[in-house]
């Protein structure tokens, strides 16, 4: 018979060691979904780095939990973890089940469930029936990792709790929560010399620690600077705009317009009220040359005619 969790609920468990599977339904613009396990003492913290179980750490020294591959089943994607829950040493309290969205938010993510077997029990097959089952619902949408669920002591045994507890920082932040150490990238003097011989294939340096490389994968590569396409000259520096000076106590002069050409905008200069327009695009009409053999008549008293003879007589 499987349990169906609620958020804060418990059940004990009978089998000696357990598999925890994450399920969610995959598809376009849906993040793909990591589950990871940490191992805490009594004060709620890791004892060190290695109990830290994720893709880049898949096996705590002990073997005894363990990070399987992913499968893709026909109710959806999976990804598995496995405890060895009576064989792990008393300084082992609880073991937190975790999940962390990549390349998204748990918002975007369908139908994600966890479920808990019975190790022995083979994940997919017909007569495989889960302990429990928990249905992960984020509170926000916003959150990139979440706490599904805890295997914790109690007496003698081991139970299981739900939590759907949420982290906006991802998997970093969930992982420094609980004590992973994270060593920042671009150290000085001693760490960069003790780093030159642990580079990656590219030639940088990896994070130290497992948070470390859980940042490394998740931070994904640096964007590129913005420059110029190559081949292409920078664009020319326009020169300021230098306005004219007003020439103070004076007109401003306006030069004449072209010779030959209409002066649009200018006023006509015309010798006399009476003369002609000049016609645009014609030549101008002369006025007619005089006579040259055209003469005026005598004028005077002296030129006129004299009259004779006397009256009476």
């Amino acid at each position: 018979m499987t349990h169906a969790m609620l958020k804060g609920s418990n059940i004990p468990l009978e089998a000696p060691a357990v598999r925890a599977v994450l399920r969610w339904t995959p598809g376009p613009g849906v993040p793909d979904v990591d589950a990871s396990a940490l191992l805490l003492g009594d004060d709620g913290r890791v004892r060190s780095d290695e109990d830290f179980v994720f893709y880049n750490q898949p096996r705590h020294p002990s073997g005894l939990v363990r990070h399987l591959r992913k499968k893709r089943l026909v109710e959806g994607a999976t990804d598995s973890l496995e405890a060895d829950l009576t064989a792990l040493e008393a300084a082992v309290a609880r073991v937190v089940l975790a999940a962390s969205a990549d390349g998204g938010a748990f918002g975007q993510v369908k139908d994600l469930c966890l479920l808990v077997y019975d190790a022995r029990d083979e994940v997919g097959a017909a007569d495989s029936v889960p302990i429990a089952r928990f249905d992960v619902r984020p509170e926000t949408g916003d959150e990139t990792a979440m706490l599904c669920g805890e295997l914790y002591r109690r007496g003698d045994g081991w139970k299981f709790r739900a939590l759907g507890q949420g982290y906006a920082s991802g998997l970093l932040g969930l992982a420094t929560e609980f004590g992973i150490t994270v060593e920042e990238d671009g150290g000085e003097g001693d760490a960069d010399e003790g780093a030159e011989g642990a580079r990656d294939a590219d030639g940088t340096v990896p994070p130290a620690g497992a948070a470390g490389r859980a940042a490394d994968e998740m931070s994904g590569p640096a964007s590129p600077p913005v420059s110029a396409p190559a081949g292409y000259p920078p664009p020319p520096s326009v020169p300021p705009v230098v306005p004219a000076q007003p020439a103070y106590g004076y007109p401003h002069y306006a030069p004449p317009p072209p010779a030959g050409r209409p002066a649009y905008g200018y006023p006509q200069q015309h010798t006399s009220p009476h003369s002609p327009q000049p016609s645009y695009g014609y030549p101008q009409q002369q006025p007619p040359l005089p006579d040259p053999g055209f003469s005026l008549p005598l004028q005077g008293p002296q030129f006129l005619p004299q009259r004779t003879g006397h009256a009476g007589g």
